[in-house]
């Protein structure tokens, strides 16, 4: 693969360093106040426009055929809003005992309180060949249980340090999350088929203005002259999350791959990735909510910064494995089921 080709493929996490880079070369120019205007362009534009670009992609025709596998979003949604973040809050307190930046242990708890992603658990699924119907419904699902979920984790296990007060908080989700949202999905019906034959590039357009977010974050955080990121905390969080990520990965296939689980292979290959994958698209903008005004803010970001590269490269170099016993195991049962009782 080519230069060119491989900045194409990887260009999202290639802004991610550029946009903080440039934030700490001039942070003047997304603080609060100054020429980009944060406060109303990025707290509330580019947020809305992020939602309101998810409702509009969000096909809900294909939810409601994947609605009645109930035993299988029930196991998912469980997995990644209710065990991941108490495994995390274990986690967290253990860790408290060593060195590691106290802020970054934070930001390790979002990423435990985040749904699953809307896009890359869905593109690994199908990837591998997986059964993409589940994954796309338990994505979307798990993103509308987040915006009201995620909140109330945050504020039960890190406390109320914001200082956005709780009914501040759920007033802008609802006016910059739910309504566009909503809005989105009410415009869908009627641009339904300029939709599918133009197919707008959605996913380029919400990681662009993630990359906004993300710049004017860190702007605010390099304003601050005392923000500094310990870098053994940072390589010890690179090596946190990539072995949560690997043991949780582990974890669900060994529990859906049993047959008294009930899943299918390709039921497994949905639960690895969407019970162990977090959202960045959601997670950036409500913890830019949860953690208004707080000089912290950038610190509590970067595990999640740090997890979204890492769940779709360790993702990607497991796909030829995933889909290997995916395919031997349904030949194997294929093969079970055509021998005479």
């Amino acid at each position: 693969m080519g230069l060119l080709a491989r900045i194409r493929k990887e260009w999202f996490i290639i802004g991610i360093v550029v946009a903080i880079a440039c934030a700490r070369l001039e942070p003047s120019v997304g603080v609060k106040g100054g020429p980009l205007r944060p406060e109303i362009t990025v707290s509330y534009i580019a947020v809305s426009a992020i939602f309101l670009n998810s409702g509009l992609s969000l096909k809900t025709e294909e939810l409601a055929s994947a609605l009645l596998h109930v035993r299988l979003h029930l196991f998912v949604q469980c997995f990644t809003l209710i065990f991941f973040p108490l495994c995390i809050w274990v986690l967290v307190h253990v860790l408290e005992l060593t060195s590691m930046d106290p802020w970054l242990l934070r930001g390790l708890q979002t990423v435990g309180c985040m749904p699953p992603p809307v896009s890359s658990a869905v593109i690994l699924t199908k990837a591998v060949g997986g059964n993409e119907a589940a994954a796309i419904f338990n994505s979307a699902f798990g993103s509308f249980l987040g915006i009201v979920v995620t909140p109330l984790l945050l504020l039960l296990f890190l406390g109320s340090s914001s200082a956005v007060p709780f009914s501040s908080i759920f007033s802008q989700l609802f006016m910059t999350v739910v309504v566009p949202l909503l809005i989105g999905q009410v415009l869908r019906r009627w641009l339904k088929e300029w939709l599918e034959r133009a197919r707008p590039p959605f996913g380029t357009v919400s990681s662009a203005v993630l990359l906004l977010i993300i710049y004017s974050t860190f702007c605010e955080s390099f304003s601050r002259p005392n923000t500094q990121i310990n870098h053994i905390s940072l390589l010890l969080l690179c090596f946190i999350v990539f072995s949560v990520q690997l043991s949780f990965m582990l974890l669900t296939f060994f529990i859906s791959s049993r047959p008294a689980s009930g899943f299918t292979p390709a039921d497994t290959v949905a639960i690895i990735f969407c019970a162990t994958h977090k959202s960045l698209t959601l997670g950036i903008p409500m913890l830019k909510i949860v953690f208004a005004g707080d000089e912290h803010l950038s610190l509590v970001s970067v595990p999640l910064l740090v997890y979204h590269p890492a769940q779709i490269l360790l993702g990607s170099v497991l796909v030829p494995t995933i889909r290997a016993w995916m395919n031997s195991r349904q030949k194997a049962l294929k093969l079970t089921s055509l021998q005479p009782i």
